[in-house]
């Protein structure tokens, strides 16, 4: 069983920037990836990276202003999140699956098998 724990989260002012961390017990997965989730919204994709390779994939809305990262030694995962938006509050998980996924499925929340508790991050002025 592969434990998720999330770090990094808070209170931002718009504009601003802040990094999440996920740390993985073991790495026993093929890609990570990061979902949202605001007040009485569904769960959105963010974000999501291969472990070998590192190909990343992001959602539209959030294109150019994060960037996924990953360290294989430490088992973590990352999420640089940069000219923050009020629309970015929310909820943000992170995932991880041993299911090999591409770019049709890779923003399918429920390929992912492991989830952290989360860690909420709050932009306002």
């Amino acid at each position: 069983q592969v434990h998720l724990v999330e770090s990094g989260g808070g209170w931002v002012q718009p504009g601003g920037s802040l990094r999440l961390s996920c740390v993985a017990s073991e790495r026993a997965f093929s890609s990570m990836g990061w979902f949202r989730q605001a007040p009485g919204q569904a769960r959105d994709f963010v974000a999501a990276i291969t472990w070998s390779r590192g190909n990343t994939y992001y959602a539209n809305s959030v294109k150019g202003r994060f960037t996924i990262s990953k360290d294989n030694a430490k088992n973590t995962l990352y999420l640089q999140m940069n000219k923050l938006k009020l629309e970015d509050t929310a909820v943000y998980y992170c995932a991880a699956t041993s299911n090999d996924l591409g770019i049709a499925t890779m923003w399918k929340e429920d390929k992912y098998n492991y989830w952290g508790q989360g860690t909420q991050v709050t932009v306002s002025s």
